[in-house]
């Protein structure tokens, strides 16, 4: 308790100092480096035929969605757009991600294990330990191919817009680097929705880059409506070529909904009025009895319990219940104008004649977020001198920062356990549509999926066969098209272990069987055995009765830590006091010799006090 509270003066204290050292920093410069085109991979006298027939592909990364936030798997937001796609696609109700946003994107745009690409874990939570292991540089290491890479190579033009967070410190690091002709990004893991500003003490600015240049945000900015407006723009550049020859396109969207600080235009968050006034309780069991309706879990499946330390709907003031159920009304409303800018580049590309021709991914990095950043120690005063407020009011609007806390986002799991940086199913299981040319139609797949899929995936669909060479890092994941097109009832057979790991938070699979540790403060560390199959809710614990599958799947996850260079969590390891103590290393790096030299007058300034004094004395 002494060094929680400890961690907690220390957040305090950067929450009251960040603004104030903020204005004093001198902003950096990046050197910027010209971005040239390669010339695109000579593949015969057929490349302008073989271009042609290729697929557009749309990529759509959701920040912090649960399996259930989305429409088209029972989710109360309103998402025509979204259903719409899933009702002309297949979705995957067994799909799996990372339990934290970087790594998980990571292995989106690779095909490659977290631990390969260089991204294992963020920035935010790493230990001093594992900084700079290899696969710890947390920036795409060399030999690491992205989709953008691949698909430029065989002519598809390569834009992307919206959240990267995989490094900036050069230009080496940002996406034009990695395969994308153009970008519009931000590399951070949020950002405020409505200005240029950040949401936390860890962040100092918000680092938002076009291409290879630090970039600025326009005046009428919501991110939403800017990503796609800028992914417009991109698309509309790129024109036939003096042949009048087609080049496809790939267009990958991170959107920052629905990620911390919540925030909608009020006209949306106004349509789920009444929707979540019982409480998380309610929404839990509702979201429960709607995915065993939906088949997406059998009919008799248990109903887990929320997180340890869970407060009552009944128990909080009227007060309270007003701020939270505001605060998921806006939680709605964000998925919904997300949607509705979405739908735009719908329109868009119809009008363009490129709908029919377009295939499209949308997913979510990870499950919901618990973090109460808004009643985090010390965030009073950063209210205060950042601009923010809690009106419940305006709540969503500008000026407002909004997160729906951790019983919220237990509910919004459900029918999984835990949330957001935990490799319980809550914090990993997520939504993925596949959708467009060549996807059968209203089609779902139950067969287990993981991220890693998508890249060889999205490669066989456009028929790029050779995925590497000597000097690229082979792609861990595999095609799910067998099992879209109904030529293979699963993508790994149940006998085949698949693992995932990032800061301690484990999972393994095998068949119906799941390996599961979580790491502090919601986990103890403690390796458990579930049939994930009967029971998707982990209520119960099969370790002591099934000991030696719990010995055979234990050798399964080493095996997967020791080929894939997982690091082992220091002792005593714990997320949140990690995040403190990393805020406090970005303050000293950024601002050390501003605090040295305000010390120094504190310090010539109590000298010259206690001086005063004896010599009044």
């Amino acid at each position: 308790m002494k060094s929680l509270n400890l961690a907690k003066q220390l957040c305090w204290f950067l929450a009251v100092l960040s603004p104030v050292l903020a204005a004093l920093a001198v902003a950096d410069t990046t050197d910027a480096a010209s971005h040239s085109v390669p010339e695109l991979a000579n593949t015969g006298a057929s490349d302008a035929e073989t271009s042609a027939m290729r697929p557009n592909i749309v990529m759509i990364m959701v920040d912090d969605a649960g399996l259930m936030d989305f429409q088209p798997f029972g989710g109360e937001a309103r998402m025509p757009n979204i259903e719409s796609l899933a009702e002309q696609g297949v979705r995957f109700t067994n799909y799996r991600s990372s339990p934290l946003c970087a790594p998980s994107r990571a292995m989106f745009l690779t095909g490659i294990d977290n631990h390969r690409t260089g991204i294992a874990t963020i920035p935010e939570v790493i230990p001093a330990e594992h900084k700079n292991a290899p696969g710890y540089s947390l920036v795409l290491e060399p030999g690491v191919k992205t989709i953008a890479e691949r698909l430029r190579d065989v002519g598809y033009r390569t834009y992307m817009t919206g959240k990267w967070h995989m490094g900036s410190q050069t230009v080496e690091d940002l996406p034009v680097s990695h395969g994308f002709d153009r970008s519009f990004i931000l590399d951070a893991s949020g950002a405020d929705n409505w200005e240029q500003k950040p949401y936390m003490a860890y962040y100092t600015s918000a680092p938002w880059f076009e291409d290879d240049k630090p970039a600025n945000l326009p005046r009428d900015f919501y991110s939403s409506q800017f990503i796609v407006d800028k992914m417009i723009d991109y698309l509309g550049e790129g024109k036939p070529d003096s042949q009048g020859d087609r080049q496809p396109f790939l267009a990958y969207m991170a959107f920052q909904a629905i990620h911390i600080p919540i925030q909608a235009p009020r006209e949306f968050t106004e349509n789920y009025a009444g929707v979540y006034d019982r409480g998380w309780h309610a929404l839990r069991e509702s979201r429960w009895r709607k995915a065993q309706a939906l088949g997406i879990i059998p009919t008799d499946a248990p109903l887990g319990e929320m997180h340890d330390g869970h407060r009552s709907w009944e128990a909080l003031s009227e007060n309270e219940r007003r701020y939270y159920t505001k605060a998921m009304m806006v939680n709605a409303g964000m998925l919904e104008v997300m949607d509705y800018h979405i739908g735009r580049l719908i329109d868009w590309l119809e009008s363009q004649g490129e709908l029919e021709n377009t295939v499209f991914v949308v997913t979510s990095d990870n499950g919901p977020e618990h973090n109460d950043i808004v009643n985090s120690p010390g965030m009073g005063f950063y209210y205060l001198t950042s601009g923010y407020n809690a009106d419940i009011e305006t709540m969503g609007e500008k000026g407002s920062l909004v997160s729906i806390g951790p019983e919220w986002a237990s509910a919004a799991a459900s029918p999984g356990k835990l949330f957001k940086f935990y490799s319980s199913d809550g914090g990993i299981r997520v939504p993925l549509i596949i959708s467009g040319a060549g996807i059968p139609r209203a089609e779902t797949r139950s067969s287990f999926a993981m991220v890693t899929d998508i890249v060889p995936t999205l490669s066989e669909l456009v028929g790029v066969t050779e995925l590497d060479n000597s000097n690229d890092i082979t792609i861990t994941g595999r095609s799910l098209l067998p099992v879209i097109r109904n030529e293979s009832p699963f993508t790994y057979g149940p006998d085949e272990a698949v693992g995932l790991e990032v800061a301690g938070n484990s999972a393994l699979f095998k068949g119906r069987y799941k390996l599961s540790r979580n790491m502090p403060p919601h986990g103890d560390g403690v390796w458990r055995l579930y049939d994930i199959q009967q029971d998707p809710g982990e209520t119960l614990d099969l370790a002591a009765d099934k000991p030696e599958l719990l010995a055979q799947l234990m050798d399964d996850y080493r095996d997967y830590a020791r080929d894939y260079g997982v690091q082992e969590m220091p002792e005593g390891y714990d997320s949140v006091k990690q995040i403190f103590i990393n805020t406090a290393g970005v303050y000293i790096d950024a601002y050390g010799r501003v605090m040295l030299a305000a010390g120094m007058l504190l310090l010539l300034a109590l000298v010259w006090l206690v001086w005063r004094i004896r010599r009044k004395s």
